[in-house]
């Protein structure tokens, strides 16, 4: 009898993707995140953001993407805080992600308008404001990027204060942990 030989998947290929987020943070510290779900790699927390339109630069994509998410109109993204680059797949498509993180402030608040379809068509669940003992549980989360705590705990002193941050964080390539449930 022959035993047939397996050959392993091939890589998946994947399109280079551009995209940007804002960290709204809000007086006392707390961060505004969207709960999205993905096909890849399941249900996460992440900032108001998403893929660069062509000849956009990371700010202005993060501003616009920031309005159409959260509908607030009086915010804009301030310093960089990090870089870092992940995959997913979008709308069927498998990318890989390169992505600006900038940091804004404002007030506590919900969205505004009736943002229905876009969160339906980004894969938006819900939202919520988070704060820094809530986002530490270790029950916290997924969080997009993973490390988002850790990276909100070391500007968050000086950015409540109205200080910018000095050198944004560049993470790299940051490969996916197993999806998380629906």
């Amino acid at each position: 009898m022959r035993i047939p030989r397996l050959r392993p998947n091939p890589p998946v290929r994947r399109r280079p993707r551009q995209a940007a987020r804002t960290a709204v943070l809000d007086p006392q510290g707390w961060v505004f995140l969207l709960r999205s779900d993905n096909s890849e790699v399941g249900v996460h927390w992440n900032m108001p953001g998403g893929g660069l339109e062509e000849d956009e630069s990371p700010q202005d994509g993060a501003c616009r993407e920031l309005h159409e998410e959260t509908g607030w109109t009086d915010l804009a993204p301030g310093p960089l805080l990090c870089t870092w680059e992940h995959d997913f797949t979008w709308h069927g498509i498998p990318v890989r992600q390169h992505e600006h993180i900038f940091l804004g402030r404002g007030p506590r608040r919900q969205p505004a308008g009736d943002l229905s379809a876009v969160h339906r068509t980004d894969g938006i669940l819900d939202w919520r404001w988070w704060s820094p003992a809530e986002l530490a549980r270790a029950d916290a989360g997924p969080f997009w990027p993973p490390n988002l705590p850790a990276l909100l705990d070391t500007v968050r002193p000086d950015w409540s204060n109205g200080l910018a941050p000095t050198e944004p964080v560049h993470l790299g390539y940051v490969p996916n942990g197993p999806p998380r449930g629906r």
